[in-house]
């Protein structure tokens, strides 16, 4: 067996090509899915029941389908219910938006119920609407609460767009499948490939670790 690990080097351009498609997804998706997100939280601790129900429904669909399943529907199912058809970018936003905005919304959810109920009717009392309240009180600790949670959401994110390549979306995963398929050069793109997403992804970690341990809340 022989290795050839020059084409790793001649296919660069293609590679890094991938990698900014793979960093625009991650981008765009948390850019999205962190305000419907807070939609959908909001929404579940909604008074009106149908209200509450519906968007309970979502979240729980989301969080007990695979994402793949998701990624496959919004290909071949949603084009065929609306009529419209999206680019193969553009449904994998679409469907790593609709998962991602799922757990967002549950993290977001917990942020908000772990402040204390005295602290909302402290303000209350001293002439705060409940809106006022809200944004005053209890997002800015929230966001704190939750911020740990969402870095580490945003590293698996950025590793769960390698599942859009199933669709043929240009990145960093389909790159170098693609390059795979046209060069045989199974083990040095498969290595290529890892070494990418090791070198993206380790930063990005060690940076989620430092949030932790600077925001993260013990009671």
């Amino acid at each position: 067996m022989t290795f050839d690990w020059a084409i790793i080097w001649q296919s660069m351009g293609a590679l890094g090509q991938g990698a900014l498609v793979t960093i625009a997804l991650t981008i765009l998706t948390m850019v999205v899915a962190v305000p419907l997100g807070i939609v959908v939280a909001l929404l579940r601790e909604s008074r009106l029941k149908p209200v509450a129900a519906l968007a309970t429904a979502y979240v729980e669909l989301m969080r007990n389908v695979p994402i793949i399943l998701v990624v496959y529907w919004a290909f071949y199912v949603l084009p065929i219910l609306t009529g419209i058809g999206f680019s193969p970018f553009l449904t994998g936003l679409v469907a790593l938006v609709l998962n991602n905005t799922a757990y967002n919304s549950e993290t977001f959810r917990s942020g908000i119920r772990s402040i204390r109920k005295g602290q909302t009717e402290a303000g209350l009392a001293l002439g705060m609407s409940e809106g006022e309240a809200f944004r005053k009180i209890v997002l800015p600790q929230a966001w704190r609460r939750v911020l740990p949670i969402l870095a580490t959401t945003w590293v698996t994110l950025f590793k769960d767009t390698s599942l859009v390549s199933v669709i043929a979306v240009g990145d960093l995963a389909h790159t170098a499948l693609q390059i795979r398929s046209q060069s045989f050069r199974v083990i040095e793109m498969l290595t290529a490939m890892a070494a990418i997403y090791w070198l993206l992804g380790y930063p990005q970690a060690k940076i989620v670790d430092w949030i932790h341990r600077k925001y993260g809340v013990t009671e």
